[in-house]
């Protein structure tokens, strides 16, 4: 199994994760002017990234969009991964301007439980991955709830509630995605997808941008570039690895963003979370070792 992508994919996320904290938090963002301008900036890198990367790598990165995307369904279906992504962002930002990173982690971290288990549920050839790689990925993702429970029980605030839902709504959005993902490039579907989401902020929150610091738009672009590679990873393991495989394997990300919580957001690193980091590399180690026997 090829570890570059999910590895570096897992990196991204962390970064991306970490840098978007510090532009809503530090730079004091409006949540609904960054939604819709984050990816405004995806969109204006995408159009050049797109060219260039045909231009020099046809073969790689194709321009062909197939006859079968344009089908009523798949239509219905590119919609709805677009208005899924809206709300799964809005709900995400949300929680991330208001808690502490290493506190909504945890319920970020119900993301790949929901995608493994819906993916398995709805893509038959998700059910041939192997009955112990499933339980590994179920495993993995609990140790991480489990760590952050206080006396036995969760303590929802309403900010946990909004990354359970942001959560739930980007399963949705990645499981359903894989329905129409071999009828694009995946550069072609992610401008698609943000340039969808630019579309319905611009119409429904109507922001400003001449409220948004000039020092601050070097920083969104920055993070949008990371967004941009994550994405990409993630849509080229799916189509090779599967959900299941690459959802395990993009697990690895929150180790990355309780390290770069601790050394920039000066968030504490308990040993909760080195406990559950550790149990999460077994877990990934063992899933790649099942799955090359």
């Amino acid at each position: 199994m090829n570890l570059i992508i999910p590895f570096f994919g897992a990196l991204s996320e962390g970064v991306g994760t970490i840098l978007e904290k510090k532009i809503l938090m530090k730079r004091k963002m409006e949540l609904r002017a960054y939604n819709t301008f984050s990816f405004m900036s995806i969109v204006i890198l995408l159009i050049p990234l797109i060219f260039l990367a045909n231009y020099f790598f046809p073969s790689d990165f194709p321009m062909t969009i197939s006859s079968q995307a344009f089908t009523i369904t798949n239509i219905l279906i590119m919609l709805a991964v677009i208005i899924l992504s809206l709300l799964a962002n809005l709900f995400t930002f949300y929680a991330m301007k208001w808690e502490k990173i290493t506190e909504i982690e945890p319920m970020r971290l119900m993301q790949p439980m929901f995608t493994i288990l819906l993916a398995f549920f709805l893509f038959s050839n998700e059910r041939q991955t192997k009955t112990s790689i499933i339980i590994l990925s179920v495993i993995a993702s609990l140790t991480l709830i489990i760590s952050h429970t206080k006396k036995h029980h969760f303590s929802f605030n309403k900010y946990a509630w909004a990354a359970i839902f942001g959560s739930l709504f980007f399963a949705l959005e990645l499981v359903i995605s894989k329905y129409i993902l071999n009828f694009y490039p995946p550069l072609v579907f992610y401008f698609i997808r943000c340039f969808g989401m630019f579309f319905f902020g611009i119409f429904i929150f109507k922001p400003n941008p001449n409220k948004i610091q000039k020092s601050t738009w070097p920083m969104i672009f920055g993070v949008a570039f990371i967004w941009i590679a994550y994405r990409v990873l993630l849509y080229s393991s799916y189509l090779t690895q599967g959900v299941i495989i690459t959802t395990l394997l993009f697990i690895l990300a929150p180790i990355f963003i309780y390290l770069f919580s601790w050394k920039y957001l000066r968030e504490q690193f308990n040993w909760r979370n080195l406990i559950s980091s550790i149990i999460i590399v077994i877990c990934v180690a063992l899933a790649m070792w099942i799955n090359s026997h």
